[in-house]
């Protein structure tokens, strides 16, 4: 998943100002990290959670999830899914309403 601006757009964020972006797109991707990890560990032993830690190679961890949590790929879409579907019904307070632009106020 790459949380950049077309993840934005998809969205429906594009008009998000500017500095807000790069800042939003970090939250939500430690956000996903963090409820991925989660729900992956929430079925794992305390001596499987303990060899996971040992990893420090994408490829093997991608394996070692293969066979010790084989409905990690599921996890991760719902997840992903999940936040998107919670922007979504919060796109409003995220970006700023143009009321008062351009009428006199």
């Amino acid at each position: 998943m790459q949380f950049d601006a077309q993840f934005l757009a998809d969205l429906g964020l594009q008009a998000m100002p500017e500095e807000q972006k790069q800042k939003f797109l970090d939250y939500v991707q430690k956000e996903t990290e963090i409820r991925i990890g989660e729900r992956i560990s929430s079925g794992l032993s305390e001596v499987q959670l303990n060899e996971f830690d040992m990893i420090n190679n994408q490829d093997e961890a991608i394996k070692w999830l293969e066979r010790n949590r084989p409905d990690y790929r599921e996890i991760v879409n719902d997840t992903i899914e999940g936040i998107k579907a919670e922007i979504r019904a919060n796109r409003d307070k995220l970006i700023p309403t143009q009321e008062g632009v351009g009428n006199g106020n």
